[in-house]
């Protein structure tokens, strides 16, 4: 599955209607976020069918960020079964990224 841009009109849904939800808080100026994108849309193709991967930009969906908290970029939160599993700030490889998600199938 393609990677989702979500924003705060389809985020709950998309949340709550996929078991397994990444999702990258992002912006377009932002460095990190630049290097983290490729890894998330590997992502999404590794896990295709296990896996919804959303990117939330933190410039147009403000909301979203401040309910989750977000006060750097990129962060990458999992959610299971529409709760929060685990989240990571920064860059990491994309072994890392793996891992919690095969830790939480």
């Amino acid at each position: 599955m393609a990677v989702i841009h979500a924003t705060k009109e389809n985020f709950d849904q998309l949340i709550s209607e996929n078991p397994l939800v990444l999702v990258d808080f992002w912006a377009s100026w932002c460095g990190p976020c630049r290097m983290v994108a490729p890894i998330v849309e590997e992502l999404a193709k590794t896990f295709e069918e296990n896996l919804t991967v959303l990117k939330v930009d933190v410039d147009e969906n403000q909301e979203l960020a401040r309910r989750y908290g977000i006060m750097n970029i990129p962060t990458v939160i999992l959610f299971k079964d529409g709760e929060k599993s685990w989240s990571e700030i920064g860059v990491k490889p994309q072994k890392f990224y793996e891992e919690q998600i095969r830790q939480s199938l």
